[in-house]
C-alpha cells in the first residue's frame, strides 16, 4: 500500500495535509493532473496569507483528512 494511503484516516493538520499531497502527486502520472494537485498544495501551504491579504478570517476546525480523502477518492473512483 502506497505511504500517502497510509495516512488517511490520520490526517489532522495543514502540515500533515501538505506531507499527504506531496506523496500523492509523485504517484499520479498524468502531468496535467500533477500542475492541478500541486497547485492545491500550495495553495494550501500558503492559504493563511491569502486570508490575510483579502482581510478574511481564517476558516477553523478545517478537516484535512476529509479533504485528502476526498481527493484521494476523486482518483480512483470510477
Amino acid at each position: 500500500m502506497d505511504n500517502h494511503i497510509k495516512m488517511l484516516g490520520n490526517i489532522k493538520c495543514k502540515e500533515d495535509f501538505t506531507k499527504f499531497m506531496q506523496l500523492f502527486i509523485s504517484t499520479v502520472e498524468d502531468s496535467s493532473i500533477n500542475y492541478y494537485l500541486e497547485a492545491v498544495a500550495a495553495w494550501a501551504e500558503d492559504m493563511d496569507g491569502y486570508y490575510k491579504n483579502s482581510g478574511e478570517q481564517m476558516p477553523e476546525n478545517i478537516n484535512w483528512d476529509f479533504i485528502a480523502t476526498l481527493l484521494y477518492a476523486g482518483s480512483i473512483y470510477e
